[in-house]
């Protein structure tokens, strides 16, 4: 397991954009795929994005075309760029590692809340 901490949400208009940090505290390199999830009140748990070592993404059709998850290997870092913002959008942002192997448990942030509105 590695630690990870968000950073980056806060209150933007409709339209607006944010970018998302996800900092872990070791390598995620070689063995992890990161992934970003977010949660509305009264909700599930959804898969927004996901980039593998490899940096092969998967963007939910929800927020494709908005949305663009990246990685710095060397900062240890995963990053969601989210553009044209939609209230529908508003969700705790959660930061997520999957390592390889299925006998490592995944790893998940405290998550960062992010608030589209007026």
């Amino acid at each position: 397991q590695v630690q990870l901490v968000e950073s980056g949400g806060g209150l933007v208009q409709p339209g607006g954009s944010l970018r998302l940090s996800c900092a872990a505290s070791g390598s995620i390199s070689n063995f992890y795929t990161m992934g970003w999830y977010r949660q509305a009140p009264g909700k599930q748990r959804e898969l927004v994005a996901e980039i593998t070592p490899r940096s092969s993404t998967s963007i939910a059709d929800s927020v494709k075309g908005r949305f663009t998850i990246s990685r710095d290997n060397a900062k240890n870092t995963v990053y969601l760029q989210m553009n044209n913002l939609k209230p529908e959008d508003t969700a705790v942002y959660y930061c997520n590692a999957r390592h390889a192997l299925v006998g490592v448990r995944d790893s998940w942030g405290q998550g960062t809340q992010v608030t589209v509105s007026s």
